[in-house]
């Protein structure tokens, strides 16, 4: 007989192990976060059912993803995966688009990068005050010195390094696209290149590439399996979706892992998630913040006196990239919200159909 019960606890240990895991306490209140496993893909699921959403109207929310060029969606509550949905096919259209496939993230990738400044900071290796030209070398732009001293890594961060953003290209990186507009600090602009140069920044303070610093740091840290890939001048970070929900769970969690601290600067993290300037308010650290007003959208100069997202919860604050990549982080319900996939409309950052997406969001979750 005790043989018996031990083989049945046996065989529940290891179906445990093998299998995800269904919460089952009910889940419509905070529960203790949960984190996946580094070393494996299980993952502890809950239900729809289980939180009290509305199911009648997931369907719509599907129906609606799918029409508009989704190939991913997830959905976290306290860590544990509610919703997880695939469609299409992956990058190569030679296979459905499932759990294994990779997806780029485009300027959602930004969000990595500002995480990754951070951790340089931390470690010594830089500080978000220093000239940029303390690391990329006098003269990469083609400013006068004394305008060029003038920009800090702190204004590539925010976009607000009054690089020049009437220039044919504004993912070149060269010096002769890098032009005077105005003094750092004193206009906000949606400018690709001086952020695509942080990456050079944290290379040469580390002395490592980028993907090996992303991978020591960050990666292996939370069981991340992505990497930067160079496209042009730009440098595009791929990844599963639920590389990206493990690295909105650390955001979500103000950068702690289990018992791991991964960010020990909330100083910096704190800041990177709020308004970094009076410019753009909806702008922290290359985060998108909902709730902040005034807002300037992604290719304009001007502010308008709105959200980024008025259907969305005010605290939101998301990664967002060209084609409708978002990484949304929501503190007040314990949620991150994935989407990957093709462009839905034709703009830098795609904000209406984000918002099209809480619109429906919010009539399931409340």
């Amino acid at each position: 007989m005790i043989r018996l019960l031990l083989f049945l606890v046996l065989v529940l240990t290891f179906a445990c192990n093998d299998e995800e895991v269904t919460a089952e306490a009910p889940m419509n209140e905070q529960q203790d976060p949960y984190f996946p496993p580094n070393s494996t893909e299980n993952w502890e699921t809950t239900s729809i059912d289980l939180l009290n959403w509305n199911e009648d109207r997931m369907e719509d929310l599907y129906k609606f993803l799918e029409n508009n060029g989704t190939r991913a969606f997830l959905i976290l509550k306290d860590g544990r995966i509610a919703v997880e949905k695939y469609w299409g096919k992956n990058i190569a259209n030679t296979a459905p688009f499932g759990r294994e496939s990779k997806w780029y993230w485009a300027s959602a990738g930004k969000t990595l990068t500002a995480f990754l400044v951070g951790l340089s900071q931390e470690q010594g290796f830089l500080n978000i005050e220093d000239r940029t030209s303390a690391h990329l070398g006098v003269g990469w732009t083609s400013l006068p010195p004394e305008k060029e001293d003038l920009i800090r890594v702190r204004h590539q961060l925010t976009m607000t390094t009054g690089l020049d953003f009437g220039v044919d290209d504004l993912h070149c990186t060269d010096p002769e696209c890098l032009q005077f507009k105005a003094n750092a600090g004193s206009r906000w602009f949606y400018h690709n290149a001086p952020y695509t140069l942080l990456e050079r920044v944290v290379s040469n303070a580390t002395g490592i590439s980028y993907n090996e610093f992303t991978n020591r740091h960050l990666e292996e840290q939370i069981g991340m399996s992505g990497n930067w890939v160079e496209s042009g001048f730009n440098n595009v970070y791929w990844s599963k979706a639920r590389d990206a929900a493990r690295f909105g769970l650390l955001i979500l969690n103000e950068g702690k892992w289990k018992e791991n601290r991964i960010m020990s600067d909330l100083d910096y993290f704190q800041s990177m998630v709020q308004s970094s300037q009076d410019l753009n308010a909806a702008y922290g650290y290359l985060w998108w913040l909902n709730g902040e007003s005034p807002v300037i959208m992604p290719g304009s100069p001007r502010a308008l006196q709105t959200t980024l997202a008025p259907d969305g919860p005010v605290d939101l604050f998301a990664a967002m990239g060209k084609n409708g990549q978002f990484i949304d982080i929501v503190p007040s319900q314990h949620l991150v919200v994935i989407r990957m996939g093709e462009a839905p409309e034709d703009s830098l950052v795609p904000v209406l159909f984000h918002n099209e997406i809480w619109k429906k969001l919010s009539n399931i979750l409340n």
